[in-house]
């Protein structure tokens, strides 16, 4: 039977595993709720998908969780219509 003829040091076998590690999952932007999502698939925040709504989610939910998520929904429409309605400072010199 083979018996290596010298020992592998901690370094060589912790060079070795190098590559086996954990990564963090790629996330993006959901465009409707900013929620983050993983590309390429539905967000479970909203239900859209490429700009077309593929789930009701408001229909799955209690009367009382329906009502916390329209206000909630309400309250991110304003804030992305008050961002849209600000002019950065390159708008601002055009005019």
């Amino acid at each position: 039977m083979a018996v290596p003829k010298q020992r592998k040091t901690k370094s060589r076998r912790n060079q070795r595993r190098s590559h086996i590690n954990l990564k963090a999952p790629l996330l993006i932007k959901c465009p409707k709720c900013g929620k983050p999502v993983k590309p390429h698939t539905v967000c479970w925040s909203c239900g859209f998908y490429k700009g077309k709504e593929v789930i009701d989610v408001l229909a799955k939910l209690t009367k009382k969780e329906k009502k916390q998520k329209e206000k909630e929904m309400a309250v991110h429409k304003k804030e992305k219509a008050k961002d849209e309605g600000a002019l950065s400072m390159e708008q601002l010199s055009k005019k």
